[in-house]
């Protein structure tokens, strides 16, 4: 069997596991949303106005709670869970978003590479990622790190996380670490109810609502890439990110995991990663790995790069290069 037939096996039997736990509930789920529309209606028929916008609520949240995986949803699926979360951001925080499910481009495989030559530790990228991504303002979580490192140590075990100093420091080198988006990605293999997978243009993407929080994506991961959210995330509406993707920067849960995305409601429409964009040194260079035109390809020929771990047969789409 060649590897086409074998990717077409793989796939196949993905899609039937998550049939599997679709159908395994289907009958249930079919009488209780029936069940809950009629509970529904009665409540606004039954109440004032000043229920009114809270039963919208609950009886939005619980067609939510039993929508499919979202590989399995129709493209009317995928619109009307859309239309459901922008209709609960505008009723729980009175602010108007707008989500898309852009879906990958075809003959595109995302890249990253990272100079550690020109980073000087000032961590804008930092903040432009918490910003976009809109990530808990309270836990101060963050997607990307960055090491302070002394020379001739290459792991980020080795360096410092947490530094607070004037930078650069002399005699130092700064090493940034996010999610590598790994071709044979270990996250994906540990998770128990399929809610993360790699997408054909490389991006290693969450189901939000179909991660249990078990953690065991986090643990296998070896470069740490992924965040959990040990409370309801934060963030204030007035810096909220309001072009939203439905598996990139929508506003998560507690209990739920979550990690870079390459920002995926940019990358997919073009633009670059926030962090890109932001960092004032022009080390970080992302584009499209088919192109042998673009510049992360220039760089892979032209540079000396390396990868974190490559011992353990990830094969990260994340490189590291000095000029």
């Amino acid at each position: 069997m060649d590897s086409r037939q074998n990717n077409d096996c793989l796939k196949q039997k993905e899609s039937n596991q998550l049939q599997g736990k679709q159908c395994g509930r289907r009958e249930f789920l079919s009488r209780a949303l029936k069940a809950a529309a009629v509970g529904s209606a009665a409540m606004v028929s039954g109440c004032g106005t000043g229920l009114l916008g809270s039963s919208e609520e609950s009886a939005l949240k619980w067609q939510e709670y039993f929508k499919k995986n979202y590989r399995l949803m129709t493209p009317e699926e995928k619109d009307e869970t859309i239309a459901r979360l922008e209709r609960l951001a505008k009723l729980r925080k009175g602010v108007d978003i707008q989500m898309s499910s852009t879906e990958p481009v075809e003959d595109v495989l995302f890249g990253y590479a990272f100079n550690l030559t020109r980073c000087e530790g000032f961590m804008e990228c930092v903040a432009a990622c918490v910003k976009e991504n809109n990530l808990d303002r309270k836990s101060q979580t963050q997607y990307i790190r960055i090491f302070e490192m002394e020379p001739g140590e290459m792991t980020p075990e080795s360096g410092n996380g947490k530094y607070f100093h004037k930078v650069p420091v002399e005699n130092h080198f700064y090493m940034g670490v996010q999610c590598f988006h790994c071709e044979n990605a270990p996250c994906i293999k540990a998770c128990p109810t399929k809610a993360t997978w790699r997408e054909p243009d490389g991006i290693v993407v969450v189901d939000y609502d179909w991660c249990i929080g078990c953690r065991y994506c986090m643990a296998a991961c070896p470069y740490y890439g992924r965040r959990f959210n040990w409370n309801e995330p934060q963030v204030p509406v007035k810096e909220m990110t309001k072009k939203q993707h439905y598996l990139g920067n929508r506003m998560r849960a507690k209990g739920q995991m979550e990690k870079c995305t390459f920002c995926v409601q940019r990358s997919r429409a073009g633009r670059l990663p926030a962090c890109v964009e932001a960092c004032p040194t022009g080390a970080r260079v992302f584009g499209n790995l088919l192109d042998p035109k673009s510049e992360i390809r220039f760089v892979l020929k032209h540079k000396k790069v390396f990868r974190l771990k490559e011992e353990l047969g990830t094969d990260p789409k994340f490189w590291y290069f000095i000029d």
